[in-house]
C-alpha cells in the first residue's frame, strides 16, 4: 500500500485525477450493469429478445463508436470529450432507472454505451501525454490498479443498493458520474494531442486514412483480438462453469464472486511489482508475449476438470484459471497501451486508441458468440473439455503472433502520421 501511495504521489495532478476518475467510472458502471439484465427480465418482465437487444445496443454503441470518440478527442481536445462522456452517462443511467418501455430503454442503453466511446480513448490519450514517454508504462500499470479496484468494489455496492431498489442503484450510479462531470470541469486542465494545427488542416477522412494505413498498428490490433476474447471469459465462460460446478444457489453465486475477487485482488496487489519486474528483464514485445502465454494457460485447469464431478476440483481449477488469467492481463495491459502510442508515432493518439478498441470490440462480439455456442454444443456432445482447449490454443496462437511481430520489428518503430 505504501508503494501504491508513493507511486500515485509521484505523478502530476492531472494523471492522479484521471486515475481516481477511472476508479469512480468503474465503480458507477459496475454497481449497475451486472444487475441490469435481471432488472429487465424480472422487474420489467421483458422477453429474452428485448433484453438481448437492449444489452446489445449498449455494447455496439460503445465498441462501434470508439473510433468516432477518439477522432473527436484528437480534434476537440481530451477534456471536452471526457466531460461530455461522463455527462451523457449520467443522463443514461437516470433514464435506465426511470423508464420501462423498450424504445426508451434502448435510447438509455445507447446513451450509456456512446458515453464510454467518448471518454475512454480521451482518458487514455490524456494519461499517456501527461505521464510522458518515460513513465507511460508505469502510469498505465497504476491506472489498471484503480481500474480493477472499481470493478471489484462496484458490484458489491450495487448488490446492496439493488436489494433496496434497482432505481436506487441507477440514481446513485448517475450521481457518481454527475460528480465526476463537475469535478473534471473544475479541476482537469485542458489538454489536446498537441497536433491541433495539423488536425485543423486535415479532414476526418484523412485522419482515418492515417490510422487505417498504419500497417504495423493494424497488425498489432488484429493480433491482440484473441487476448480480449480470452480476458472476457471472466464474464462468460468462467461464470457459466462456476454455475455448473456450484449450482444455481448460494454456492454458485459465491464461486462467481470468488473469481472476481481473485482477479481484482491480484491486480490491485501485484500490478506495480509485476510490471516493474517484467520491465527490468524484457522488452515490450516479450512482455506482451509472455502475458498472452499466461492467458492461454489459464484455460488448461478447467479443460482438465471439465468432465469431473468433484465440486472441490471444479472450485480449485476455476480459481486457478482466474488467477492465471489475471496475471496474464496484468503483464499485458501497460505494455499493450504503450505499444499503441508507439505505433501511432505520438500523433492522432486518441484516434488510434479508438480504432484499436473498435477492432478488438468486433473480435469480442464474434468470439463470445462462438464461445457461448461451443460450450453448450461441446457439453451436449460429451466433449466438455474441447472449448477450454481451443481457448488455450488461442492464447498460444496470439503469443506466437506477437512474437513474430516483435521479431519483425513491427512493435518498435514509431510510425509517423501522414500529412
Amino acid at each position: 500500500m505504501k508503494d501504491l501511495i508513493s507511486k500515485f504521489g509521484s505523478f502530476d495532478r492531472p494523471s492522479q485525477l484521471l486515475m481516481v476518475n477511472q476508479f469512480s467510472i468503474n465503480l458507477g458502471f459496475y454497481m449497475l450493469m451486472p444487475y441490469l439484465a435481471g432488472h429487465l427480465s424480472a422487474d420489467l418482465a421483458l422477453a429474452g429478445w428485448a433484453v438481448g437487444l437492449i444489452l446489445g445496443v449498449r455494447n455496439f454503441s460503445q465498441q462501434g463508436m470508439f473510433l468516432i470518440g477518439g477522432t473527436l478527442a484528437d480534434r476537440l481536445g481530451y477534456k471536452p470529450l471526457i466531460v461530455a462522456g461522463c455527462a451523457l452517462r449520467t443522463a443514461g443511467f437516470v433514464l435506465l432507472g426511470l423508464v420501462d418501455s423498450v424504445p426508451a430503454l434502448i435510447i438509455a442503453s445507447a446513451a450509456t454505451g456512446f458515453a464510454g466511446a467518448l471518454f475512454n480513448p480521451a482518458v487514455r490519450a490524456y494519461l499517456a501525454k501527461d505521464a510522458g514517454e518515460e513513465r507511460r508504462v508505469e502510469a498505465f500499470a497504476l491506472f489498471n490498479v484503480f481500474y480493477q479496484a472499481g470493478i471489484l468494489l462496484g458490484p458489491v455496492v450495487g448488490l446492496v443498493l439493488t436489494s433496496l431498489a434497482f432505481q436506487m442503484t441507477c440514481l446513485v450510479a448517475a450521481a457518481v458520474f454527475a460528480g465526476l462531470t463537475v469535478l473534471q470541469i473544475r479541476s482537469l486542465p485542458a489538454r489536446s494531442s498537441g497536433t491541433g494545427e495539423k488536425t485543423a488542416r486535415t479532414s476526418i477522412r484523412q485522419d482515418w486514412s492515417t490510422a487505417f494505413g498504419n500497417r504495423s498498428f493494424l497488425l498489432f490490433s488484429f493480433a491482440m483480438i484473441g487476448s480480449y476474447v480470452l480476458s472476457f471469459q471472466i464474464y462468460l465462460a468462467l461464470p457459466l462453469e462456476a454455475r455448473r460446478v456450484g449450482g444455481p444457489g448460494v454456492a454458485g453465486t459465491a464461486l462467481v464472486a470468488a473469481l472476481f475477487a481473485v482477479s481484482g485482488g491480484l491486480a490491485i496487489a501485484g500490478q506495480l511489482r509485476i510490471t516493474a519486474w517484467c520491465r527490468q528483464r524484457w522488452g515490450r514485445g516479450r512482455c506482451i508475449t509472455i502475458g498472452l502465454l499466461f492467458m492461454g494457460a489459464a484455460f488448461v485447469p478447467p479443460m482438465l476438470t471439465a468432465g469431473a464431478t468433484s465440486a472441490a476440483f471444479g472450485w480449485a481449477s476455476l480459481l486457478l484459471s482466474a488467477a492465471l488469467l489475471a496475471i496474464g492481463t496484468i503483464v499485458v495491459f501497460p505494455f499493450e497501451m504503450d505499444t499503441i502510442i508507439t505505433l501511432s508515432g505520438g500523433k492522432l493518439v486518441a484516434t488510434h486508441y479508438g480504432l484499436y478498441n473498435t477492432v478488438v470490440g468486433v473480435g469480442i462480439l464474434l468470439g463470445n458468440l462462438v464461445t457461448g455456442t461451443a460450450l453448450d454444443v461441446a457439453r451436449n456432445a460429451g466433449a466438455p473439455a474441447a472449448p477450454w482447449g481451443v481457448l488455450a490454443v488461442l492464447g498460444a496462437g496470439c503469443a506466437w503472433c506477437l512474437y513474430a511481430l516483435d521479431k519483425a520489428e513491427h512493435l518498435t518503430p514509431a510510425v509517423s502520421a501522414k500529412a
